[in-house]
Order: structure tokens, then sequence, then C-alpha cells
């Protein structure tokens, strides 16, 4: 995938820089492999606004990813390489010997007539999937399981992936792109190869109109409200809130640590690397 530029012959386009998808699938998706994809607009159960400033956004079907990869033993052949309006990542529909069709997240520099595998026997090659126990060190791998067949947690962004480091006893030691160290079971799957889209991050949107196909709505700074509906908000003039950032509710928006399972502290070797700053 490359980046995409626009002549400027307006403001937007000048700064506008899209992904190209002019390699990708060009008709719809795989219908029986669809479903209805209700837009929740931001709201819960009860119908409160609990994620704000989003709704909105283009009508789209959602893709039902298979990220199990239980489709043990039988080669599969990639029909196409498809743009997901639901994720970062492109993904590829494969058909298997039985005539059965998947969709799967497709990793880089994967092409339409390639095989892939699952299974213990499969080959270390792009797309194959196998247990993390059958993966040497050092390779990329992405949809990575936490738990044996619970499906791929771990690494599913475009251009992400995880590398293994180690073994310890039945466990696998899983280095993160954050800089975390964590132990997995050996017997959870993976995939070989780093995902697809890795330009997805350097993106522009250029205007707002695009932010809105998103489904993203406008963002109101908390400095400009009135203290009633924001911490920051109220005083004289422009203001700089008078306080540490922090969310409408009063949480910390700057270095809070809000990860609260102590049930799986044992399996995390090293913390993620702080940011700058924090």
């Amino acid at each position: 995938m490359s980046l995409k530029s626009f002549k400027p012959y307006t403001k937007t386009t000048r700064g506008t820089v899209l992904v190209d998808k002019s390699n990708l699938w060009k008709g719809k998706p795989y219908k029986p492999l669809t479903t209805a994809n209700y837009s929740s607009k931001g709201r819960n159960n009860l119908g409160r606004i609990t994620s704000r400033n989003h709704g909105g956004g283009h009508k789209h079907k959602y893709r039902m990813v298979d990220f199990h990869r239980k489709k043990i033993g039988i080669k599969g052949i990639i029909e196409r390489v498809e743009y997901d309006p639901n994720r970062s990542c492109h993904i590829m529909l494969v058909k298997f010997e039985d005539n059965e069709f998947k969709y799967y997240l497709a990793p880089k520099d994967i092409k339409t007539g390639d095989e892939i595998y699952n299974g213990p026997e499969a080959e270390i090659k792009i797309g194959n999937s196998l247990p993390l126990k059958d993966i040497p060190s050092g390779i990329d791998i992405h949809n990575v399981e936490i738990q044996p067949g619970a499906g791929g947690k771990i690494a599913r962004a475009a251009g992400s992936s995880v590398t293994i480091s180690g073994i310890d006893g039945n466990y696998s030691i899983i280095k993160m792109s954050s800089g975390e160290i964590r132990r997995i079971d050996s017997r959870s799957m993976a995939t070989i190869g780093v995902l697809s889209n890795p330009d997805q991050k350097n993106i522009k949107i250029g205007k707002a109109g695009r932010s809105r196909w998103l489904g993203r709505r406008p963002h109101t700074r908390g400095v400009v409200k009135n203290p009633v509906d924001h911490p920051h908000g109220g005083g004289e003039g422009k203001s700089a809130g008078g306080r540490h950032p922090v969310s409408p509710t009063g949480q910390s928006a700057k270095g809070l640590k809000t990860r609260d399972n102590k049930r799986t502290d044992k399996y995390i070797i090293r913390r993620r690397k702080k940011k700058r700053g924090k």
C-alpha cells in the first residue's frame, strides 16, 4: 500500500493524504459473511450517551471476520483482498478445499492466489496460523490468542505485530509493540506476518466532512464550556482550566492508571513503556 496525495485545487485537497486502495477488491463484500451493523451513536442499552461525539457516519455492513482460525488441516486459497470499513487493516476472503469461505485479517505482502494453512503442520509462511509453541522466536505474528481457543485478541490493528522472545515452560514470552512483555499459553494460535495497511497512521483527513463519514462528530473543548458542563469551564477571558486535565466526569486525562485486573498480573513480566512527559 502507498499513500495518495492530491493536487491543491482547494484548501482541503492541499492537506489531504489518503491510503491508495487501487489494488483492493472493488466490488461488494461476500454477502453470506455480512450482517447488519447498527450504529449505537455512542449510547448504551438505556439510551444514554456513554461515548461522547459519536454519531452519523456512512451506512455499511459488518464483515464477519473469523479470528479463531479453526479450519485446521484444510488448505485455503485467497480469493481477494478487501477494504473493511469496520477496522483499520484490510481483510481477505479465503476459499477452502471444502468450498467454505472465510474472512481473515490480511497480512502485509499477501496476494490473491496465495495458499494459506491453519494448524500445527503449517509451515512458517505469511498468512499461516499455528500454535505459539511451533513458531520460532523473533518471527512477527499477529491475531494472537490470550487463551487457547478464545480467538485472536492481540495485534489486530493496521501495521501491528508482536514477536516471540522466548519460552517459559508451558508459556511463550511475547513482546508487544508498547514494550510490554507477557506470558501467553503456548497452545494459543497466532498468525505469521505483519498486518496490512501500515500507512493508516500517516493519513490526513483533510476536511471535517470525512470525519463525519467515519461517525465522528464535532468535539467541543472543555475550557470553552461553562463550569456546570465541564471542570475546565468558566473563568474570565481565556483560561487554561485552572487544574490538571480531566474528563467531564473529573477523571484524570493524563497518566492515571486505569488497569484493574489483578488476576492476570502474574502473566505480565514487564509493563509497557511510559510515554514521554508522563
